[in-house]
């Protein structure tokens, strides 16, 4: 079984050799303000596993050695690679999985760049889809 993902548009697509040896749940500054969320999900592996198997994706430098690779057409964000902090290592953002299911997070990083409310987000009010506006 293959474990293959991908952006929103179809453009760029990957495939993983195995599962990722750790998932977690990223809340540093760098992530929130690459993605616009005060978290993102994050699958790592060593980077050997990981192959592009359709499209080229667009790097930024984010922060000093952090390279963000996203969809040039669509803007998905894809994986992270940062040589001087996770050599050899590639940061799958989980989400982009075709089963983001399949490697639920065990952990939670960075907290201290956290937004204060995230803490309480699962006792929110929550709704399958997007509730009436009233």
């Amino acid at each position: 079984m293959a474990i293959a993902g991908g952006c929103q548009c179809g453009e760029v697509r990957y495939e993983l050799a195995a599962a990722p040896d750790r998932v977690s749940i990223c809340h540093c500054r760098d992530c929130q303000k690459s993605s616009g969320s005060p978290m993102v999900a994050w699958a790592m592996m060593p980077a050997e596993r990981f192959h592009l198997t359709k499209g080229t994706p667009r790097a930024v430098n984010s922060s000093g050695d952090s390279w963000r690779y996203f969809c040039g057409h669509c803007g998905t964000g894809l994986y992270y690679i940062n040589e001087t902090f996770l050599p050899g290592l590639i940061d799958v953002q989980s989400v982009t999985l075709d089963d983001p299911a399949a490697f639920p997070p065990g952990a939670r990083v960075q907290t201290a760049e956290q937004p204060p409310w995230t803490d309480h987000i699962a006792g929110m009010m929550a709704f399958e889809r997007y509730p009436p506006i009233e």
